[in-house]
């Protein structure tokens, strides 16, 4: 009886190390927002007023070309009107900036890894080579917002990117980095109709059901892409690298466009996408 119940418990643990070794990344992804409160008083208030975040930054020390990095990790400045105020080359990981006006702000080559910008406000703003490493970005609205080379793993799950400017910006899977679940950047519903792709990696992003029309990806490596249910309507592809890219669903631009797209013949659920009149 023993034995067979040492064999039970042993065939179960090879099950569930067989799976962890057939497809890791879905068995440690975990959920950021599981078990957050965004209505606590940690998540939706902020412990500086904006002339104290003002003087902060005065205070940091310059380069020698004259810029300043501040150090505001971890703070609460949420909802929080911070619009136009420049944090470029500054630490903003883990800050709390949820539902915060951040219209026309600078956060060039600032580092806000791990930060949470849910529901920011963020048009017009610059964030030219930032790091956003697991940043917490749902339905963030970031309209002609310039994220020129940025590294983006962030969440964007229903944010507004419209005329958004992302050429050169890297949002591919970090396959280094899988003890939490694939690290990409994820854009499931959101809107980047008219937005600047092109020259981008988006390998293996998450763009379920995005509005991707009138978009220029012309270069942009798509491969293992998610684009089941996107809509390329009238967006530029010349040179998009389409290697194994999801298609399921996906409504795709006439036939000119598609001639001058790379490796359409390679994408994934090709027979099952849509083709624009």
């Amino acid at each position: 009886m023993l034995f067979r119940l040492a064999f039970a418990f042993a065939s179960i643990a090879l099950v569930s190390m067989t799976a962890l070794l057939v497809d890791p990344i879905d068995a440690v992804a975990q959920d950021m927002l599981r078990n957050v409160d965004l209505d606590s008083p940690e998540m939706s208030t902020s412990e500086m007023t904006r002339s104290e975040v003002e003087a902060l930054l005065e205070a940091s020390p310059q380069d020698a070309t004259g810029a300043r990095s501040a150090d505001l990790q971890g703070k609460r400045l949420s909802h929080l009107d911070l619009s136009g105020v420049d944090f470029s080359g500054g630490n903003l990981r883990l800050v709390k900036l949820n539902g915060a006006n951040l219209k026309g702000a600078r956060f060039d080559r600032a580092i806000l890894n791990q930060a949470w910008l849910i529901d920011a406000d963020l048009t017009g703003a610059s964030l030219v080579g930032a790091s956003l490493l697991g940043t917490q970005m749902q339905r963030a609205r970031l309209g002609r917002a310039d994220l020129k080379d940025a590294r983006i793993t962030a969440d964007l799950s229903g944010a507004s990117l419209i005329g958004a400017r992302l050429a050169g910006a890297d949002l591919s899977a970090d396959m280094r980095n899988q003890s939490m679940g694939m690290m990409r950047g994820v854009l499931k519903s959101a809107d980047l109709s008219n937005a600047d792709l092109s020259g981008a990696n988006l390998a293996r992003a998450d763009l379920e059901f995005a509005k991707l029309r009138n978009a220029n990806l012309a270069n942009c490596n798509l491969s293992r892409a998610d684009l089941a249910g996107a809509d390329l309507s009238n967006a530029r592809l010349a040179g998009a690298d389409f290697t194994e890219t999801d298609l399921a669903s996906a409504l795709l631009p006439g036939a000119a466009a598609l001639e001058k797209a790379r490796n359409l013949d390679k994408a994934s659920n090709l027979n099952l996408a849509r083709r624009q009149p």
